[in-house]
């Protein structure tokens, strides 16, 4: 673990390049969204299951308009009705022939998405799908200057690639009926559940895996302190765990340098680019993997006298026979997952490596005091906010909700996410976290335990408990301003951020540790014989 010395800062900036708590979005903006009387209507995603020759056929998805009525939200409600294709296929002229209540499919272009729909319905359609001129999917406005629109058949735009599948259907004599409805998307998904408790719960080990770590080098500094050893203790804290303790120019850096790695994957995007990520993620989720699987087996006593055992390797040096048995089963774990990545089941192989992989860097990676800990999240606080919000008004999109989704890689996002999908969602799709918000909040959880067990303090009476439920809180509010905007993704430490370091200021001053807590983050220990266990 060497490296983590010199390149953490990277490794970090990596990890938290995409700091995002995301539920689905619906589709890509219109910077036009006029809204008057009968031009109001909520963008809404629309389900068309059709049916060909009687036949189930494929299911496609649309974007329903800001004008004309709304559908059905459940598919027993919607009609079945049959497809025709427009004759002009622009539809911005009367059609050829009349309309008897059929589905009627026109191409995008022309004419206004108003003009194509008055005509549609003036011919006796019962609805009109557009189909886009790509595979994108466009906000349907009204134009300006129309104040009142009396329209009542639904629109529907559809992607390029389904109408033209649909075309050749009808093309070819085939009988094509199909469906327009709009299901409504839960209040709450399971899902959101369990990725609450799996940010939680990585936390939460990770805290009392450093906390531990930090006890017992504490321990064996002061025994070494009471044998009087200045040349033992000199070795022993210099040679260290590989631990890492972040400074404040590292702070202040490392959003940068994350800023530098976003613009990157942002700009960058594309398939052989997610092939890379995806392999420096499969090394660090197998170092990952394996540094967690060595520490819990070794808790054990028949595998313990094993990992005391090294052998020199060539370019690692010094590695345990225990490290050399479990590393080939992390390296095919990884592979595996790289391999079926696409699969439905493979989040469960991404979120084991992801878990793994952050609670390595919060074992390693320390905040020294509360001082670095509030400028490295308040660092962290407006870079969330300005890559979210902030950077629409450069780039006309957000750059980090276009990165997490991986609009432009043809893939399902970047590997660096805790994902979960959602399963009571009739969109389906994935509830996402990305490690920033973990990692980040969890340094400062984590700082607070090991606080906690080197000052004796107990549960109640100290600052862990009060710092992991202000991050479950402020995650909680994330989910909640998630669902209340309808799945727009949601940087979550606009939420966290404000609770941890409120929480930890506030105690600290309250019980008169602030200034310890600042300063040297560590208790005064005078006496190499104080009680550094924990107490009951």
């Amino acid at each position: 673990m060497i490296w983590w010395g010199r390149s953490y800062l990277l490794v970090l900036g990596w990890l938290y390049s995409v700091s995002l708590v995301c539920g689905g979005d619906i589709v890509h903006h219109d910077d036009s969204l006029p809204n008057r009387p009968g031009c109001n209507n909520n963008f809404v995603l629309v389900k068309v299951p059709t049916r060909v020759n009687g036949k189930e056929k494929e299911e496609y998805v649309g974007v329903g308009a800001r004008f004309g009525p709304t559908l059905e939200s459940k598919e027993k409600h919607a009609t079945l009705i049959k497809l025709a294709v427009s004759d002009p296929p622009d539809s911005c002229t009367t059609p050829k022939y009349k309309l008897t209540g059929e589905v009627i499919l026109v191409h995008r272009g022309n004419c206004s998405f108003t003009t194509k729909t008055k005509v549609a319905e003036a011919a006796g359609a019962s609805a009109i799908l557009i189909i886009n001129n790509s595979t994108d999917l466009f906000k349907m406005v009204c134009e300006k200057g129309e104040d009142v629109l009396d329209i009542n058949i639904p629109v529907v735009m559809l992607p390029l690639d389904a109408g033209t599948s649909l075309r050749k259907f009808v093309d070819a004599n085939d009988s094509v009926t199909l469906q327009l409805y709009s299901p409504k998307r839960p209040a709450v998904d399971v899902a959101e559940v369990f990725l609450w408790l799996m940010a939680v719960g990585t936390i939460l080990c990770a805290s009392y895996w450093s906390a531990w770590t930090a006890r017992e080098e504490a321990i064996e500094q002061d025994k070494l302190l009471k044998d009087g050893s200045d040349e033992l203790l000199q070795v022993s804290t210099t040679s260290s765990r590989g631990v890492v303790e972040i400074t404040v120019i590292s702070a202040i850096l490392f959003v940068v340098v994350a800023s530098c790695f976003l613009i990157m994957l942002y700009k960058l995007m594309s398939f052989w680019f997610i092939e890379v990520l995806v392999v420096l993620f499969c090394i660090g989720g197998v170092e990952g993997l394996q540094t967690c699987l060595v520490a819990l087996l070794s808790c054990f006593r028949w595998f313990r006298s094993v990992g005391e055992c090294y052998v020199k390797v060539p370019f690692l040096g010094a590695v345990s026979y225990l490290t050399l048995a479990i590393c080939p089963f992390c390296i095919v774990s990884a592979v595996i997952w790289a391999v079926y990545r696409q699969y439905s089941f493979a989040w469960i192989g991404q979120d084991i490596l992801g878990i793994s992989l952050i609670i390595t860097v919060l074992q390693i990676v320390r905040v020294p005091n509360l001082k670095v800990g509030v400028v490295l999240l308040s660092c962290a606080f407006m870079y969330d906010i300005f890559w979210v919000f902030v950077s629409k008004w450069w780039f006309r999109e957000s750059v980090m909700i276009v990165v997490a989704r991986g609009d432009k890689s043809g893939e399902d996002g970047i590997p660096m996410l805790l994902k979960i999908p959602r399963m009571f969602d009739p969109w389906g799709g994935y509830s996402i976290i990305g490690f920033g918000d973990i990692i980040l909040p969890g340094l400062l959880v984590t700082f607070a335990l090991r606080y906690d067990w080197l000052a004796n303090k107990k549960l109640k009476s100290g600052y862990f408990l009060g710092a992991m439920c202000a991050y479950g809180l402020g995650l909680l509010i994330t989910y909640i301003a998630l669902n209340l905007m309808d799945g727009h993704g949601q940087p979550a430490l606009l939420y966290i951020v404000p609770f941890i370091l409120g929480t930890l200021i506030v105690l600290g001053h309250k019980r008169g540790d602030l200034e310890t807590l600042w300063t040297t983050g560590e208790p005064e220990r005078p006496c190499p014989h104080v009680r550094l266990q924990p107490q009951s």
